[in-house]
């Protein structure tokens, strides 16, 4: 492989690397406890965009309980958007650069 066909295949990926850095910023993925209590919604980026509190697990008694379904329910979207992200760039990480690699 010649080292222009290289520079084209780099400038390739990276175009990609780009439209699915995009795609992942729009995507929303949700992650929930409680039996969907607590429901937080985030981007493929894992930025949280969205927290929903069923009213009835809000009990001024027991906080650590509501945080603990929070921490969980952002745990389980954090998850959800890291394997999203993976799915999506899965194909440009194993396909790899043939010659480079």
């Amino acid at each position: 492989m010649n080292q222009k066909q290289l520079m084209q295949q780099v400038q390739q990926m990276q175009r990609q690397m780009q439209k699915i850095q995009e795609e992942l910023a729009t995507v929303m993925v949700e992650g929930s406890a409680g039996g969907g209590a607590v429901i937080v919604t985030m981007n493929g980026h894992r930025e949280v965009q969205d927290v929903k509190i069923a009213p009835e697990v809000i009990d001024p008694d027991d906080v650590d309980m509501l945080q603990d379904l929070v921490l969980a329910a952002i745990n389980d979207a954090a998850k959800r958007a890291q394997e999203l992200a993976e799915e999506r760039m899965g194909p440009l990480a194993q396909g790899g650069m043939p010659g480079l690699f």
